[in-house]
């Protein structure tokens, strides 16, 4: 009885201890966010000037790329010489809290290979040898298609958008004067799902190595993907095709990469169960 007592207690111990660790995690997460916030917010003209409001401008390199092409493709419709989006600000504390929320994200962003690096710390005494063996490697990977993502979601999708959205009208009598809040939410949407999507590779990972997908399965319903992909190409590009393609292309060539991915954990799990 005094031995089963006992274990309790060590599983209670063992329990809170993890608990401890884990706030620990937590806290080095936070702390590391709040601190390249901070940064963020005391270089405001950097973030917002040459970041944030950067897209809307015709001289951005993405624009000037695109006119380039458009010109020499015959395409006008690409070219964005002539964007000039007037973006105003309505509530008394809308540039304050705007500037808040943006330096917040900023600082995510930034620390996002320190808080996944944190995350990796806290779950690597539950892996096998080889498992944490490449716990590190899995960091980097991770951390380095997310931001593969934010790049090409700020360098290509968000001028598109702006470019669409910003300057569709339903009439020439109406002007578009867009609001800081509604042009930073649009941003910061497109960003994060277009960097979200580019960790297809480390969800097949994951999947594949629970057992829930196969390589198979994979190849099997590939033009069953490609459908869904190009729906998600959509919901995250502005409606129209050129947008649709650029996007669906990288998203493509990730499931690809993810079937690659999977096939070698797959042979691999074989293997250890043969042996």
């Amino acid at each position: 009885m005094a031995k089963e007592k006992k274990e309790t207690k060590e599983g209670e111990m063992s329990f809170w201890g993890h608990l401890e660790e884990l706030r620990w995690h937590i806290m080095r997460s936070v702390i590391a966010i709040l601190v390249l916030s901070v940064i963020a917010f005391l270089n405001r003209k950097f973030v917002f000037d040459y970041l944030i409001l950067s897209p809307a401008n015709a001289d951005f390199f993405t624009n000037r790329m695109l006119c380039k092409i458009g010109e020499f493709l015959h395409i006008k419709a690409i070219c964005m010489d002539q964007l000039n989006l007037k973006i105003i600000n309505i509530n008394m504390s809308g540039q304050f809290l705007t500037h808040m929320y943006i330096s917040f994200i900023t600082g995510l962003i930034v620390a996002f290979p320190f808080v996944l690096n944190e995350f990796w710390r806290f779950i690597r005494p539950a892996l096998h040898k080889n498992e944490a063996k490449y716990s590190g490697g899995a960091v980097f990977i991770s951390s380095l298609l997310f931001f593969l993502g934010v790049l090409f979601s700020y360098f290509l999708i968000v001028p598109l958008t702006i470019n669409f959205l910003g300057t569709y009208q339903v009439s020439p009598t109406v002007t578009n004067q867009i609001s800081l809040q509604s042009y930073i939410s649009t941003i910061i949407s497109v960003i994060f799902a277009v960097g979200l999507v580019f960790e297809l590779p480390i969800l097949i990972y994951f999947l594949t190595k629970v057992g829930l997908i196969s390589p198979s399965f994979m190849r099997k319903n590939r033009k069953y993907t490609i459908v869904v992909l190009l729906v998600l190409s959509a919901v995250i590009t502005p409606p129209d095709v050129f947008s649709q393609v650029l996007v669906c292309i990288p998203l493509i060539g990730l499931y690809e990469i993810s079937i690659l991915v999977s096939d070698r954990i797959y042979k691999k799990q074989q293997l250890e169960f043969e042996g």
